[in-house]
């Protein structure tokens, strides 16, 4: 009996560590990315669930009533998506920059399917997409992640209900920092671009009869990719400040009610 009791309360506990590490591999890149097949962010989000089961439990007995069961499921799912938002902000931030610059430098009228999150978006968007997956592997960001999610446990341990008003505010305030982040990231190459437009102003009051468009856009791409590129290498350290910041969020939204 005691035998029986065990393994129904490991698989039990099981599934409740799986319903809070899921939204992490929905909503939550690089774990979310279309690039990674469903099956093995499955295998990932069940090895991670493996792992963490016995820090979630830590000799807690989980009810037998399925109500109870199905609303700490509930809970623990709402906890999850908590905590892979205020991830997804970084990442959706890093999007919006790539956006801003492909507005200002007029590479948006050719949308391409990011491969990151399946969705069209502008050349420049896909490349800081890509620059942002790329850093976040390098500074071991999914280690960062991993250990925020288990230090959800010692927040809300898995009987304990979460504080709504706390996790709301958190999420709200991850979506109020994502202009202000891409403005950080895009803010050297809109800076430039501004300047030549300001530049090609000038130049048209000067000599009208030069065709501005025809001169500014090829103009504007080249001063773009050029700051790009000098900018790209600084996004490092601004993307390991802000992952840590990130998980930050995703912590201090959490705590029982």
């Amino acid at each position: 009996m005691t035998i029986e009791t065990l393994d129904r309360n490991t698989l039990v506990g099981f599934i409740l560590v799986l319903a809070r590490v899921s939204p992490l591999f929905l909503l939550a890149p690089p774990f979310s990315s279309s690039m990674v097949p469903m099956r093995a962010r499955v295998i990932i989000a069940v090895g991670i669930a493996i792992g963490l089961s016995p820090l979630a439990l830590h000799g807690q007995a989980i009810p037998s009533e399925v109500i109870t069961i199905v609303g700490l499921a509930l809970k623990e799912i709402v906890i999850g998506l908590g905590f892979a938002i205020c991830i997804a902000c970084l990442f959706a931030a890093v999007d919006a920059a790539g956006s801003l610059i492909d507005t200002q430098m007029g590479l948006n009228f050719g949308s391409l399917i990011n491969p990151v999150d399946n969705t069209q978006s502008g050349s420049m968007s896909q490349l800081y997409a890509m620059v942002g997956i790329l850093v976040f592997i390098v500074i071991d960001g999914e280690a960062w992640v991993i250990r925020g999610l288990s230090r959800t446990y010692e927040l809300v341990p898995m009987l304990s209900m979460p504080s709504i008003s706390k996790l709301t505010a958190a999420v709200s305030s991850a979506f109020a920092g994502i202009f202000t982040a891409a403005l950080e990231v895009a803010a050297p190459v809109l800076l430039a671009l501004v300047l030549t437009d300001v530049a090609f102003g000038v130049v048209s009051r000067v000599v009208p009869q030069m065709n501005i468009f025809a001169v500014g856009f090829p103009v504007k791409i080249i001063v773009g990719l050029l700051v790009v590129a000098a900018a790209l290498p600084f996004m490092g350290s601004w993307f390991y400040d802000q992952l840590q910041r990130s998980v930050e969020s995703g912590l201090a939204g959490i705590g029982v009610a």
